[in-house]
């Protein structure tokens, strides 16, 4: 259970104000940096044995760290080899660090060519490394040295010690305050109101259009089960996030609407399709019917094949009834089966629809052929 879920159900229990601690494990920080050598050939020429040559600082885990480069060795037994090492260069301010780390020479394709790596140094103001990193015999002038440049990764990763993270019931509830400040998604007034003053709202629903609207989970996981399915997915935070990328506010809006106050939007007829669309998915059967009712009203010559079809994909007995109605009074299928696509329209979209206007109208002649379907 997360924190935030905690502090909720203890809330629940009575308690106003909570706060939590949590001891976490050990925490790292992770960060590389790339030393590149330019010239090193000349480099090497003029650097004496024992002396280095050094990266910038860069950061990592609150300390700052150098690579240092012995281009002809550290000491006189190791002549011949180029000397690695890395430096916490920030002991006076920072103290001691605890720190992984990795070294590489890099070859032209930047990919690590020759590595070696310490899983774990105590530094103080000294350098951890390797003396006979690489024999400078092996170094390849095409494959390390393109363009006679040098390039050294050093990889670290420092630890940062145990940490405690401070939480406040504040914090757990940052999202649910922000959500309190939107507005109702639709009017409400009389039932409505009271429904939606019971409580504060706990599910922030992001429509496709980028809108987000407030909604209450109880009261979505009461009124539609594919709702309850994607609550019990979300996360178990204060708020609830869905995400509902196929569809419009004035959409959701209506659908929040009905689930609040079991009625339909006053302005239906405009939306009854893609509302409809959307109480089939949301398997909201009673708002599906009224929009079923609705899309009746408006069914002529040009929309019954459109109609017909949208009733055989989502499962619209009475939108299809009606359609079938339509098409079978005198006249109407012969102007339908005339327009240059409507044909195809019934063939395509509501091929049953077509069969049995066809079985009971007129025989399958070969004008009204639906074979190779």
């Amino acid at each position: 259970m997360s924190t935030s879920a905690l502090l909720s159900a203890l809330r629940v229990g009575g308690r106003q104000k909570i706060t939590a601690s949590t001891l976490g494990a050990r925490a790292q920080a992770t960060g590389s940096h790339v030393f590149r050598i330019h010239r090193f050939t000349q480099v090497r020429e003029k650097v004496a044995n024992g002396t280095a040559v050094e990266s910038g600082k860069f950061g990592v885990g609150g300390h700052d760290w150098r690579i240092k480069c012995y281009p002809n060795g550290d000491a006189e037994e190791n002549q011949g080899c180029i000397s690695l090492f890395l430096r916490h260069a920030s002991h006076a301010k920072n103290g001691d660090a605890t720190a992984g780390y990795k070294l590489s020479i890099l070859d032209k394709s930047w990919k690590p060519s020759h590595t070696e790596s310490i899983d774990e140094r105590r530094f103080t103001d000294n350098g951890w490394g390797w003396s006979k990193f690489m024999k400078l015999e092996d170094l390849d002038k095409e494959k390390h040295l393109q363009d006679d440049c040098l390039s050294v990764l050093c990889d670290v990763t420092v630890d940062t010690g145990l940490r405690t993270e401070d939480y406040t019931d504040e914090v757990a509830t940052a999202a649910a305050e922000e959500l309190t400040k939107a507005p109702p998604p639709f009017p409400v007034h009389g039932i409505a109101e009271a429904i939606w003053n019971r409580q504060e709202p706990d599910v922030k629903i992001e429509v496709g259009d980028g809108q987000t609207l407030a909604a209450h989970r109880w009261v979505l996981e009461a009124g539609s089960p594919v709702f309850k399915v994607d609550l019990a997915l979300a996360s178990n935070d204060t708020v609830a996030e869905l995400r509902v990328g196929d569809m419009d506010a004035d959409v959701c809006k209506a659908l929040l609407r009905f689930m609040y106050t079991n009625s339909p939007p006053p302005e239906l007829e405009p939306m009854a399709e893609r509302l409809l669309v959307a109480a089939d998915r949301y398997e909201l059967e009673e708002l599906k019917l009224a929009c079923e009712e609705a899309l009746c009203k408006n069914i002529d010559t040009s929309s019954v094949a459109a109609t017909l079809a949208l009733a055989e994909r989502h499962g619209c007995t009475v939108l299809r009834k009606a359609g079938m109605r339509f098409l079978s009074s005198p006249g109407n299928l012969d102007v339908v089966l005339a327009s240059s696509d409507g044909l195809e329209k019934l063939k395509t979209g509501c091929p049953s629809a077509l069969l049995e206007l066809l079985e009971k109208n007129r025989p399958l002649d070969e004008h009204y052929s639906i074979k190779g379907q």
